[in-house]
């Protein structure tokens, strides 16, 4: 009976170490033939339940994993898919140290180890002298394409094409044979569940998350005075902080309004008034300059408000009087809480909070004002603490504006 072949894999982690809570948000495993051919690919995003990382590197954002299955979700997949193949990886320690653990967490004890698989990292100075470690650097001199790096499906088909040279090298019979003539007789692997779920890619919150608005059931009746209209200008008032609408504050929205009744028309009223207000606010304030303009044609789209809303807002001097609402602001003293890898540094950020008055620290409690996040729709502990206490959660930049720094 001829070997099953290679399974050729590539992770995408929140950070280094999964012993220190570090966990796999992306994974893509390819398969190839004896003789490197490819015969399947398989690849999604994973939802860890916690913050991405560095999200400069892997360019994941929460958008995205918020659709995304959870490993213990996808274990059973990806067990068929390792089951009775030798599993190939560039850096191949690493990504099984966090596959292993994954699937310690799903409650089951797998039979993966190094000595057991091919790391093309490892075999790069005997196929690539003068080879460097990483991934770009060996896939140049091996003249394999990399367009997309940091993908784990892309960095996966990488490897592929890495052994796939490897292979075509070694001619007659590659160094590890001993290990595909093992794969025959396949270790004993837990009895999971394929749970036949669908690959999540990248992108996939721009397909689904469809803006919020339309999304409103209008199954809904319309009521004259709706009751909760002050309370869901506040959420809104929140969530708007950041010039933003992410997925996970449009759900709140959502749920927010079918709680106390507000029908899609309601909606559609309320967040005309809403526009109006900040246009009068802005009055108030003196002249309405250029980049005013824009940011409340900015918060107008936001809305669902049609393509010139602001401006007809703005011509307008003698309307019915907007609803009013209370703007929110930070006061000298407020705690100001921080989550998630930042470009501009969390060390400096905090330090810009005390100079403009305010106290960032460590935890969210009841207490802190506001959360500041590298994504805002992180899934931080954190975040899930702020959301549960109605906190708003904005940018560094947002921060940054609101500050006036």
């Amino acid at each position: 009976m001829p070997p099953n072949g290679y399974a050729v894999i590539d992770t995408e982690t929140t950070g280094l170490r999964p012993t220190w809570h570090d966990r796999i948000i992306e994974l893509g495993i390819v398969h190839l033939d004896a003789s490197g051919e490819i015969t399947r690919e398989w690849g999604s995003l994973v939802n860890p339940g916690r913050d991405l990382g560095p999200q400069r590197i892997h360019r994941i954002i929460a958008a995205d994993v918020r659709h995304a299955p959870a490993f213990a979700e996808v274990a059973g997949t990806v067990a068929d898919l390792l089951r009775g193949r030798v599993v190939v990886a560039h850096n191949l320690r690493f990504d099984l140290m966090f596959l292993a653990e994954e699937f310690r967490r799903a409650g089951a004890d797998v039979p993966l180890a190094p000595e057991s698989g091919v790391c093309t990292m490892a075999w790069a100075p005997h196929f690539l002298p003068g080879a460097p470690r990483n991934l770009a650097g060996c896939c140049a001199l091996a003249e394999v394409s990399l367009d997309g790096h940091h993908d784990a499906l892309v960095d996966a088909r990488a490897a592929a094409g890495l052994l796939r040279h490897y292979i075509a090298l070694a001619r007659a019979r590659v160094p590890w044979q001993d290990l595909l003539d093992a794969s025959r007789r396949p270790a004993q692997w837990p009895d999971l569940a394929d749970a036949g779920l669908a690959e999540v890619r990248r992108g996939v919150s721009a397909e689904r998350d469809a803006h919020f608005l339309a999304r409103i059931l209008d199954r809904m009746p319309r009521v004259a005075e709706p009751a909760g209209a002050d309370s869901y200008l506040a959420l809104l008032d929140q969530v708007l902080l950041d010039h933003h609408i992410s997925p996970t504050e449009a759900d709140a929205l959502i749920r927010f309004a079918e709680a106390v009744g507000l029908g899609r028309s309601d909606l559609e009223r309320l967040h005309a008034d809403y526009l109006e207000a900040l246009v009068r606010a802005a009055r108030a304030e003196g002249a309405v300059t250029r980049s005013r303009r824009e940011e409340l044609a900015s918060v107008a789209g936001l809305l669902g408000l049609p393509d010139g809303a602001a401006e007809r807002a703005l011509a307008r001097t003698d309307g019915q009087k907007a609803r009013s609402f209370t703007m929110f602001q930070l006061n000298n003293g407020d705690l100001v809480a921080f989550t998630g890898e930042m470009g501009a540094g969390r060390e400096s950020l905090e330090e810009r909070a005390r100079t403009a008055g305010y106290v960032p620290h460590p935890r969210v409690t009841r207490k802190v004002k506001l959360l500041v996040a590298a994504d805002p729709d992180t899934l931080s502990g954190k975040a899930r603490k702020a959301r549960i206490y109605g906190i708003p959660i904005v940018t560094a930049q947002a921060f940054l504006r609101l500050i006036g720094q």
